[in-house]
């Protein structure tokens, strides 16, 4: 009777266990790859940012509270309630914001960050949230002997090294002047000084700037007006899904109005969302 029974060498059996197993893990694999780092902000509920904190009116402490605030921080935050996340912020350099987007060390950066082609090679940006352009942030009595950007060539021009600002100066033969993450008033002091010449930046931000240190030699530069510019939120490049979702968003603030109102609040009632246009 045994005779009738069919028997399977040992070695057949393992065999078809590896590839039972082998075909099990290959379907988990494939699960996991299809995981997107938009899965992976919702899953844990949160999404993280990359701002200066040091930067009037976009990314600042609030004097009274100390709390975090300005333009971008707050638009940041209304993008993450509308997505039904928790938001949290991370401060650093201007440099260190756009290798952690890179990395994946965070998901967004939000600090006036001006759309370029070269940026957009290496990133992706939202909708834009904020137009301006450049102007010049001098000494009062007496314009540090600037009158046009051709005046640039052997001035000290203070600003974050990778900024567009900062290449315009090198490209009209400014010396460099950098700081790690100072503060607007640090910037500014050391052109009323003397210590540095200029400061070439956005006009909103410079007008803003100027105008909380009141007791400080400098103006904004009455005849320089260059770059148009367009700003919005930065995210890695493969993060296409995230970028869709923020983008609806921050579309919906901008036909709602919200956008508009926040930016009332910190640029004195300007509002950054319209387009400018500028005689170059």
């Amino acid at each position: 009777m045994l005779k009738n029974k069919k028997f399977f060498p040992l070695a057949s059996l393992i065999a078809s266990s590896v590839l039972v197993l082998a075909a099990c893990g290959g379907n988990s694999d494939e699960t996991a790859e299809k995981a997107t780092a938009w899965d992976e902000i919702q899953e844990e509920g949160k999404l993280t940012v990359a701002t200066s904190g040091t930067l009037l009116a976009t990314s600042f402490h609030d004097p009274e509270t100390n709390e975090l605030t300005g333009f971008e921080v707050e638009v940041a935050r209304e993008v993450a309630e509308r997505l039904d996340l928790e938001i949290e912020f991370t401060e650093m350099g201007f440099d260190e914001m756009l290798t952690s987007v890179r990395t994946g060390q965070v998901d967004i950066a939000a600090n006036d960050i001006e759309i370029s082609e070269d940026r957009e090679e290496e990133f992706i940006f939202s909708t834009p949230i904020k137009y301006s352009y450049g102007t010049a942030v001098v000494r009062k009595d007496d314009l540090s002997g600037i009158s046009s950007l051709e005046d640039l060539e052997g001035k000290k021009a203070a600003g974050a090294a990778t900024s567009i600002y900062m290449e315009i100066a090198r490209e009209y033969g400014a010396e460099e002047v950098t700081y790690d993450n100072a503060t607007n008033e640090v910037y500014l002091r050391d052109v009323s000084i003397g210590r540095t010449d200029v400061i070439l930046n956005d006009y909103y931000l410079s007008t803003f700037g100027v105008a909380a240190f009141p007791d400080l030699n400098i103006t904004i530069h009455p005849d320089i007006k260059y770059l148009p510019s367009e700003v919005g939120l930065v995210m890695n490049k493969d993060n296409t899904e995230l970028a869709e979702n923020v983008d609806r968003v921050i579309n919906e603030m901008l036909e709602d109005g919200t956008i508009t109102e926040i930016s009332k609040e910190f640029f004195g009632g300007a509002d950054v969302s319209v387009e400018v246009d500028i005689e170059e």
